[in-house]
């Protein structure tokens, strides 16, 4: 513990570096004061002098104090990203269920064009922590954690789909479909790829990235389900009805949407990657 020490007090980005030994336990307390941007060093330092990783505890603080002529850069610690995305890339039972009440909402949503239902099923729909971990596995080149967040978010689709067509023959059946209803009325953001449809979707896979760095992602996952959730609900509600000619454009909107996502959010990460690896080289720090 004395050469953590040591070694924490010569790393720049740390400091009040502190020990507090227990004579009786024959153990030793080490904290200290780290900036996000050192963090990682910090990390790769107790990593080489061997405290195995279950000993080591990183707390996130918001302080209040008189302001500082150097600010702290805006960094991320590339340990917790990857941490986070492992998290994400998981499919618990919460998720399904969430997905699968997207889809029962999203089916009404499209059943009865109503916007305000639509934007329900986009709130509910947890499809923007899967995306998010895949993108983080393409920027760390992490292949197992792209597989695993692409293979969670199809499964997520599939049972927002499942659920939407199950809803959709459900109501058919008991000739409850609204009178003239035609799948060829359905906006066409949800059945026809356009450009909008290009940058909507790279704007929110940047913005899906960002909210989750700053663990804002409540706030942001209906930009993010806005592009996957009314197509997967038109997907359901075209199978429930039997209408399946309208199946391939709905899938190409989707297809789509992910895709650009994908693009949007790795950009945005690679992007600071880049950036923090330039400030590590060169040693210079954002003021």
């Amino acid at each position: 513990m004395t050469a953590v020490a040591e070694g924490l007090g010569d790393l720049a980005g740390a400091r009040h570096v502190a020990v507090a030994s227990n004579d009786r336990g024959g153990t030793a307390l080490v904290t200290a004061d780290v900036r996000t941007d050192a963090a990682d060093a910090a990390l790769a330092l107790l990593a080489r002098l061997g405290v195995p990783a279950d000993d080591v505890v990183f707390a996130r603080l918001d302080t209040i104090g008189a302001g500082s002529d150097q600010a702290e850069p805006l960094a991320l610690v590339w340990a917790d990203v990857l941490s986070q995305a492992r998290v994400q890339a998981r499919a618990p039972g919460r998720y399904f269920v969430l997905m699968a009440t997207a889809g029962v909402v999203g089916a009404f949503a499209v059943i009865n064009r109503s916007p305000v239902l639509l934007v329900g099923a986009m709130a509910i729909s947890p499809d923007l922590l899967p995306i998010t971990a895949a993108c983080t596995g393409l920027v760390l080149r992490r292949t197992r954690l792209v597989g695993h967040g692409l293979v969670t978010l199809i499964i997520g689709f599939a049972a927002t789909w499942m659920l939407a067509a199950i809803v959709t023959a459900f109501v058919d059946v008991l000739g409850l479909l609204p009178d003239g209803f035609n799948l060829d009325e359905i906006p066409a953001s949800q059945t026809h790829v356009h450009a909008s449809t290009i940058l909507v979707a790279l704007s929110a896979g940047i913005a899906g990235m960002l909210a989750i760095e700053t663990r804002a992602s409540s706030a942001v996952g209906v930009a993010i389900s806005v592009t996957t959730v009314p197509a997967v609900a038109y997907l359901g509600v075209a199978a429930g009805a039997g209408e399946r000619g309208h199946t391939l454009s709905g899938l190409a909107v989707l297809s789509t949407n992910v895709a650009m996502m994908l693009i949007g959010g790795s950009a945005a990460l690679a992007l600071q990657r880049m950036i923090a690896l330039r400030r590590a080289r060169t040693g210079v720090e954002d003021v």
